[in-house]
């Protein structure tokens, strides 16, 4: 994964997916590049063509703030990726990484909440979604899949995946774009490179999708699930970003009270007790 001309590649990249005409440009009979070509966004943008080709060439790596804003403004970014080709014009340098997997321990005091929160699903994600942590029924609500403890590959690798989201291309979208949002500039980052690698390898669709640089923070959404033992689910979620260590995310869902999903959802942490109940009943005996 090329991380030495990233604004590069996200300017080449957002520009290939305007269309000419939603711009009032004529697109013509003899057009060969996908998009605008650079001179149309440079015109655009009030800079000069030579230089907007340095910027994706790599050749001028810090536009000013009024330029980026220009070129947002262009290439129709919404808020998250505006944010992020600021961040790519100025970047900043990566923390030192932690030897072994101590960055990614979720705080007991976390995992404690989480305990209490019996009829909520929750779960505790690192920066390229791994779940690190989750309460009782936020593990029932994924588990029984292939990637249960992975939301990334449970997506794009899971052979259930496209039954468990019924809104399965809404959901890949989003996901990709939330990874991006969540590395921000860190491309060099092992897990992150290992994941792309290995999704890139064997799904078309998550290859098609990370082309793109879409990035969108995983914020809050309605999401359906249609789970193996309560059957279709619709849940509210708000992800919440862990202060206290950086690149955690903890996402709790919740149904619409009285709502079948809430019922849906009560059945499974009731199934969820039972069952947590039986093992300790187990253990005990044994």
């Amino acid at each position: 994964m090329d991380s030495e001309n990233l604004l590069g590649q996200f300017l080449r990249a957002r520009r290939a997916l305007l269309r000419p005409e939603d711009l009032g440009i004529p697109a013509g009979a003899r057009r060969r590049v996908a998009g605008l070509r650079r001179e149309e966004v440079a015109m655009l943008a009030g800079v000069s063509t030579d230089y907007y080709v340095r910027l994706e060439q790599g050749r001028e790596r810090h536009p000013s703030a009024q330029v980026v804003d220009a070129l947002a403004r262009v290439l129709g970014l919404e808020e998250d990726a505006v944010a992020h080709l600021h961040q790519l014009a100025r970047p900043v340098p990566a923390p030192r990484r932690r030897k072994g997997v101590r960055g990614e321990r979720v705080s007991p005091v976390l995992l404690r909440m989480m305990e209490g929160w019996h009829g909520t699903p929750a779960v505790v994600l690192g920066r390229c979604l791994t779940v690190l942590a989750h309460n009782a029924l936020g593990r029932a609500l994924f588990e029984g899949h292939a990637h249960s403890g992975d939301l990334l590959r449970l997506v794009f690798l899971d052979p259930d995946a496209k039954v468990f989201y019924p809104d399965w291309d809404r959901v890949a979208v989003n996901t990709v774009a939330g990874l991006r949002a969540a590395v921000g500039t860190d491309y060099d980052d092992p897990q992150l490179i290992e994941a792309v690698g290995e999704l890139s390898l064997h799904s078309e669709e998550f290859r098609r999708l990370w082309a793109r640089h879409d990035i969108r923070r995983k914020a809050q959404e309605t999401k359906r699930f249609r789970h193996p033992v309560v059957g279709e689910l619709t849940l509210d979620y708000e992800s919440l970003t862990v202060n206290g260590a950086p690149g955690q995310q903890l996402v709790v869902y919740q149904a619409e009270p009285g709502s079948p999903s809430e019922h849906a959802l009560s059945l499974l942490g009731s199934l969820t007790a039972e069952n947590t109940s039986q093992e300790e009943q187990k253990d005990f005996s044994a």
